[in-house]
């Protein structure tokens, strides 16, 4: 009985998240307080204990000096300047564009902060090149996304450590790598590269005749501008090559020191106050960039799933998947799962966190690499994140001129790009669970 309440109590707090747009955290939280207080018996402590701090710190510190760039304006103007020698590729412009969001995105400016500043100038772009709008839709979104999954962006730190959380204590313990990481980003920039490429043929362009692209050349860097994107490019090398050659040269005792004590979260709070030290961007403005909503809804919906695996219910699902779903498919499941949850909900704040505690059970019991099927979920449900009903996708619906446009691009991110995505993330995961 309990088990079913805690199942029913995470699927109200993700309808009631999007019918309400009341943060789902704070729904969960409400259903962890009740569930774990007056019906398993916990004392209020123990539930308060179940918030995710290191998690809550990740998404803070690497957003708190990331913000940096976003509110000085040097992640903007860097997409400005890749977009203006790039704007006459017109042939494979949807491609372009994902590559620069990839860029951006990597550099550490979050996915919907990527999607925010190229969204209206990408489309005005494509106007003026002839270039189907969809195209550009899936090309930014996806951009964004893969840029977001690299081992220092935002995405990336936080898939990270919803993967360690999840397998603290289990025989998984300690399995989220740099390796891990490394493989989830290549396999998500083939994923919607060759996505981006497909919607870039079958859509082609809207009309033949040649046409000029007239953009205006950004201004130059300012001085504070240089200085951030210098800091963001020295922290970038520092927690890249550390691990590389921790890889390359594994016996090596000072590198595996410095290895085990490079953390990116803490490194993201030096570089974020040089940067305040050198006064590049005001402390409180970028204090205002921390995505506290996600905080909110990612570790609220954490403590409802700590709650669950304290009931056992966690382990409940896990059995009953393995016990009932072939192995084989198991990773197409999650991904599906995965995708059909991201098409209402947030990845981060709600996807991961509730089907990443599944996966060493269901690893240990299947067999199946708990790299597939941590990869899986994350390709199902981004596959999905191109939605219209997502944040993403809306804000690029809204960067149209006009209200026909915005319903036409509406129309097709329903119809043509979230399904297409989401069956070619159901190849990709049945290809994985193959490979590796």
């Amino acid at each position: 009985m309990i088990n079913l309440m805690i199942v029913l109590a995470i699927v109200v707090s993700i309808i009631i998240g999007y019918r309400t747009k009341i943060n789902t955290g704070i729904v969960a939280i409400l259903f962890a307080y009740v569930i774990g207080c007056f019906f398993l018996g916990l004392k209020s402590k123990e539930v308060i204990a179940m918030w995710p701090v290191s998690t809550m710190f990740s998404i803070m510190s690497i957003t708190l000096f990331y913000g940096m760039g976003v509110v000085n304006g040097t992640l903007e103007k860097t997409a400005r300047y890749l977009l203006y020698y790039m704007r006459n590729y017109k042939s494979v412009l949807p491609f372009i564009l994902f590559l620069i969001a990839v860029l951006v995105g990597g550099l550490g400016a979050g996915n919907f902060a990527v999607v925010a500043f190229m969204a209206p100038l990408s489309i005005m772009i494509c106007h003026e090149a002839g270039i189907n709008i969809l195209a550009a839709a899936v090309a930014i979104n996806g951009g964004s996304l893969v840029g977001g999954n690299f081992m220092t962006s935002n995405l990336g730190i936080v898939f990270r450590q919803l993967a360690e959380e999840a397998t603290t204590g289990t025989p998984l313990e300690g399995y989220a790598s740099f390796s891990g990481q490394f493989l989830h980003f290549i396999v998500s920039f083939l994923f919607f590269g060759i996505l981006v490429f497909a919607f870039t043929v079958l859509l082609g362009r809207k009309h033949t005749q040649e046409t000029v692209v007239t953009m205006e050349c950004p201004e130059k860097f300012n001085t504070k501008q240089k200085l951030t994107l210098k800091l963001m490019i020295l922290m970038l090398a520092i927690v890249l090559i550390i691990p590389i050659f921790h890889m390359l040269i594994p016996g090596n005792g000072v590198i595996t020191y410095l290895n085990k004590k490079v953390d990116v979260s803490l490194m993201a709070c030096v570089f974020a106050f040089i940067a305040l030290c050198l006064d590049l961007a005001p402390q409180k403005e970028v204090i205002a960039k921390v995505p506290w909503g996600t905080i909110v809804m990612v570790c609220g919906v954490g403590m409802l799933v700590q709650v669950a695996i304290s009931a056992g219910t966690i382990q409940l699902l896990a059995s009953w998947i393995g016990a009932n779903v072939p192995v084989a498919v198991v990773p197409v499941v999650f991904a599906l799962v995965a995708g059909i949850m991201s098409f209402f909900s947030s990845t981060i704040g709600v996807v991961c966190p509730t089907l990443f505690p599944l996966i060493p059970t269901i690893a240990g019991a299947t067999g199946i690499s708990p790299l597939v099927l941590f990869t899986c979920t994350l390709v199902g449900s981004q596959s999905t994140a191109c939605s219209p009903l997502s944040a993403s996708g809306s804000m690029i619906v809204g960067s149209c001129p006009t209200q026909k446009e915005q319903n036409e691009l509406f129309e097709g991110l329903i119809s043509k790009a979230v399904p297409i995505s989401l069956i070619f993330a159901l190849i990709v995961a049945a290809i994985l669970s193959v490979l590796l």
